[in-house]
């Protein structure tokens, strides 16, 4: 075995407002869709217009961002902790009750799932990492009937903050499409989603009872199983 056999895993740090923000261990490439997708998450942007300013650095791998100073003071004085989290490593997060999680004006999404087992045979179809190494997670946004982003990364959130991003940057905004991800949907990524006011969350894997009761409160639905012939729906009526 060589070193070409590893899955390839850098760090990249983000300054906002040259303040240190956060250093992500991530497979180094669609840099600028992580760092964009990232500030959409966390409430520093809510499109590309509040972005001022992306500078990469010259010399590693880096990035200096500028936003409005109102956004930036509004996240920072947040009720904010760093948490240890079930899926990658320590991620920000508000804690409190279920009812601050953003919630979606429209009604709940239930996507044709038969279509979407053939979307996740043309999501595998495109992990050229995960075919040569077999050691890496892979996120892709559809409007149900077609793939719009596509993005693999060694870590799981990572791939859903550079498809995030790759649609912000292509000028349309995530509001109810649904996201593909290979993996489990942890507590942070369905809150994640539900930021990005998302309408679906579907996975071959399962979500934890966490991720059930953000994407309820959230009108965002969530399906197990995705891939099987009984794939698993949870809505904020109560399925499942």
């Amino acid at each position: 075995m060589t070193r070409q056999d590893a899955v390839e895993e850098a760090a990249v740090w983000l300054e906002v407002n040259g303040e240190s923000a956060v250093t992500w261990m991530c497979t180094p490439d669609q840099l600028p869709e992580l760092v964009v997708g990232w500030l959409y998450g966390e409430g520093y942007i809510d499109a590309m217009s509040d972005l001022e300013s992306l500078r990469p650095c010259a010399f590693e791998l880096g990035f200096w961002a500028k936003v409005p100073r109102e956004r930036y003071e509004t996240v920072e004085g947040a009720e904010r902790r760093r948490v240890l989290a079930s899926g990658c490593g320590a991620v920000t997060t508000i804690l409190g009750s279920l009812s601050r999680v953003p919630r979606r004006a429209a009604p709940p999404l239930i996507p044709d799932l038969p279509h979407t087992r053939k979307l996740f045979k043309e999501l595998f179809a495109l992990g050229a990492r995960y075919n040569e190494t077999g050691g890496i997670h892979a996120a892709a946004l559809t409007d149900g009937e077609t793939l719009l982003a596509h993005a693999e990364d060694i870590g799981r959130h990572n791939a859903v903050d550079k498809v995030l991003g790759a649609m912000l940057m292509s000028g349309r905004r995530p509001d109810d499409l649904i996201l593909l991800v290979t993996g489990r949907i942890s507590g942070e990524l369905a809150y994640k989603a539900a930021r990005a006011r998302l309408g679906v969350v579907a996975t071959p894997s399962v979500p934890s009872t966490l991720a059930v009761d953000i994407a309820r409160s959230a009108g965002l639905t969530l399906i197990g199983r995705a891939v099987s012939g009984e794939p698993q729906v949870w809505t904020v009526d109560g399925g499942q």
